[in-house]
């Protein structure tokens, strides 16, 4: 009795415990530097050889980029001369990993053997009484194969004609930014958006990337720089909202939860409030 009112003692704790976790999201807003076009779904860079379009929407900031080739020959991004940098800080998009593909497959026997015999005795009632007993045992094998493929990470994008290549590797940033201005837990009413120019903006970052129009042609640079205007705190619910799926003029029959406002230019910091008691 005393067990069981310990783990229903501990369930309870343990729901109230997860009852008092409030999930809340950080949305930053940035602004690109140059003359990028924007769309529904994402921002566009564009010269006469190639379109590189971005949607920043994702936890932490999605710097990676789709990069189409506009030209009728192979266009090659150079990984080595290419860099992502956030606040005067350089990372690298080639970092010369070497990647393995492995495969095995396996095959399980067994083996039985059962042994009876005949025994004659006196039951409980001094009753004469044959019986059968019976031993039995068995063993097992395992036998795998498998090989594996290791190859090293290309420092060269080879992109057709025509054709374009996801290029992705880093976050914009998963450290919660804090200000006095700002609720860390607000509710409905405490939303409030703080407002930075270029000159003091928290995060300036960039892609910086390098091609060339076949593989021996003189390399072509150009950089994508972009700066957060804004950083705004929310609860839950006004970040999310429930609604059915339409496809062809059909809903589903159940709800599922979608973000209200979604934007290229925007990202997001999914975090929550356990026994935390700061304010901002």
């Amino acid at each position: 009795m005393k067990t069981i009112k310990n783990t229903i003692g501990l369930a309870f704790l343990t729901l109230l415990l997860s009852s008092c976790t409030t999930t809340f999201y950080q949305v930053y807003k940035a602004k690109p530097i140059d003359n990028l076009t924007t769309s529904d779904s994402s921002l566009v860079y564009e010269d006469e050889n190639c379109m590189v379009s971005y949607n920043l929407w994702d936890d932490g900031g999605n710097v990676g980029f789709k990069f189409y080739n506009k030209t009728d020959q192979d266009i090659f991004v150079n990984l080595e001369e290419s860099f992502f940098i956030v606040n005067g800080v350089a990372y690298d998009y080639y970092k010369k990993r070497v990647f393995t593909n492995s495969a095995s497959s396996g095959v399980a026997t067994s083996k039985s053997a059962t042994a009876s015999k005949s025994v004659t005795g006196f039951n409980y009632l001094s009753l004469v009484q044959n019986n059968s007993i019976q031993a039995s045992s068995s063993t097992g094998l395992i036998t795998s194969s498998g090989y594996s493929t290791a190859y090293y990470e290309p420092s060269l994008i080879h992109i057709p004609a025509k054709t374009s290549k996801i290029i992705s590797e880093y976050s914009i940033n998963e450290r919660l930014f804090r200000d006095c201005d700002l609720f860390k837990y607000p509710t409905k009413s405490q939303i409030k958006t703080k407002s930075f120019s270029k000159a003091d903006s928290p995060i300036v970052f960039s892609n910086r990337i390098s091609y060339t129009v076949g593989a021996t042609a003189e390399p072509i640079k150009f950089e994508n720089e972009f700066y957060i205007t804004e950083v705004t705190n929310y609860p839950e619910g006004e970040m999310l909202e429930s609604r059915a799926k339409e496809y062809c003029e059909q809903k589903s029959t159940t709800k599922s939860r979608f973000f209200k406002d979604v934007s290229p230019d925007k990202f997001y910091i999914k975090y929550s409030k356990g026994n935390d008691r700061w304010k901002h």
